[in-house]
């Protein structure tokens, strides 16, 4: 019987927050769907929290995802703007435990070593190695708050052991001696 997992990665955010969905077969990743709520036209802070509470249920409901994973806020010099993704990141964490569905948190400079292997990429960095990690012709939005969260979501699967990351290799000769399948 062939298991899948399906992961929600979300990046919080009070003007955009970005979702993106993966599924993972024997190691294998495919993009589901990726999505991002537009914050920026609700008129208050309670409003906006209110829709990604709802925004998050939805996509868990839609997609039935078996595990959540959160980009945990940076530490910037802004101690308001730090509160209000606190608040955004607190509300996607509390409808996920809603539905029961586990959550792990990642820093941002986590997420972007485990995509591009260098914890200070730009965000179009990122993006343009999740379009190569998911074999995608071209990238499905133009808001990179939405490729976050696809990243969330893949840095979650790379450090979940889906993937053989539970075997040691000692250079390139070991590396194709273990997956001859991987040579062209």
């Amino acid at each position: 019987m062939i298991s899948e997992k399906i992961i929600l990665g979300i990046d919080p955010g009070t003007t955009i927050m970005g979702f993106g969905i993966i599924s993972v077969i024997k190691g294998k990743m495919e993009m589901v769907s990726i999505h991002e709520l537009i914050l920026k036209k609700y008129p208050n802070h309670e409003t906006k929290l209110k829709y990604i509470f709802d925004k998050t249920l939805a996509l868990i409901d839609e997609y039935h995802p078996d595990e959540v994973a959160l980009e945990a806020p940076f530490y910037g010099k802004n101690v308001q703007s730090m509160l209000k993704l606190g608040r955004a990141q607190g509300v996607a964490m509390a409808a996920s435990l809603y539905r029961n569905i586990p959550i792990t948190e990642y820093s941002p400079k986590k997420i972007k070593m485990a995509i591009t292997g260098n914890g200070n990429a730009s965000k179009e960095q990122v993006a343009g190695m999740l379009q190569n990690l998911l074999k995608l012709k071209e990238f499905p939005t133009k808001y990179l708050d939405a490729s976050d969260g696809l990243a969330v979501a893949v840095c979650h699967h790379f450090n979940s052991g889906t993937i053989a990351d539970t075997k040691s290799y000692t250079g390139w000769e070991s590396f194709l001696k273990q997956n001859p399948g991987r040579v062209k």
